[in-house]
C-alpha cells in the first residue's frame, strides 16, 4: 500500500517529465555525477523517489532471493545477477569505447544477466525439501522404491489443519 501511496504522490509531483521507480535508481545512489544536478526545488520529488525506489528494490531483492532459495541457492546468487549487471550498467558511459576487455566484460555481463533471468523466471523449484525450507507448492511426490513399494515425501496436509469452529451467534458461556 505504502508502494502504491508513493506512486500516486510521484504522479503528482513529477509535472511534465515524471519519474518511475526501477532497479536503475539504485545504482544511480553510487555514482557521484547523480549529485551535481541536484537542487532544493526538486528536495520532495527526489525524497519521494528515494522512498519508492527503496520500497521497489527490497521488495524485488526479497522475492528474487526466496526465489533462489526455491531452487536450492544462496541469496549470494544476486550479486552476479543484479549487483555486477547493474553497476556494470550504471558506469558504462566512463568505460573506454574501443578496447578487448570492455567488449569482453560486457559478454560476460550479457551471459550473467540472461542466466539470472533463466534461474529466476524459468527454472523449476526443487521437489523435495532443500536448506531453505519445504517445497513451497506444497505437493506429495510419490517415488517407487525397489524393494519396499511406493515412498511418499509428503508436504503439506490441508485437512491437518482445518479447525472446525461451531456455528453459534451467541456470547460465549459463563
Amino acid at each position: 500500500m505504502l508502494f502504491l501511496a508513493l506512486l500516486v504522490v510521484s504522479a503528482g509531483l513529477g509535472g511534465k517529465n515524471g519519474f518511475s521507480f526501477n532497479v536503475d535508481d539504485i545504482f544511480r545512489a553510487f555514482d557521484p555525477d547523480s549529485y551535481r544536478s541536484l537542487s532544493w526545488a526538486g528536495l520532495p520529488a527526489l525524497l519521494v523517489k528515494a522512498c519508492g525506489t527503496f520500497l521497489f528494490v527490497w521488495v524485488y531483492i526479497a522475492v528474487s532471493i526466496k526465489r533462489l532459495h526455491d531452487r536450492d541457492k544462496s541469496g549470494w546468487w544476486m550479486v552476479p545477477f543484479f549487483a555486477i549487471p547493474g553497476l556494470m550498467s550504471q558506469f558504462s558511459d566512463r568505460l573506454p569505447d574501443e578496447s578487448y576487455w570492455v567488449v569482453a566484460a560486457g559478454l560476460i555481463v550479457f551471459v550473467l544477466y540472461v542466466w539470472g533471468f533463466i534461474e529466476l523466471a524459468f527454472l523449476p523449484g526443487t521437489r523435495y525439501p532443500n536448506r531453505y525450507g519445504p517445497n513451497p507448492l506444497g505437493k506429495t511426490h510419490v517415488r517407487q522404491g525397489r524393494d519396499r513399494g511406493s515412498r511418499s515425501a509428503r508436504g503439506w496436509d490441508q485437512q491437518s489443519e482445518l479447525d472446525t469452529v461451531p456455528h453459534k451467534a451467541g456470547p460465549p458461556a459463563v
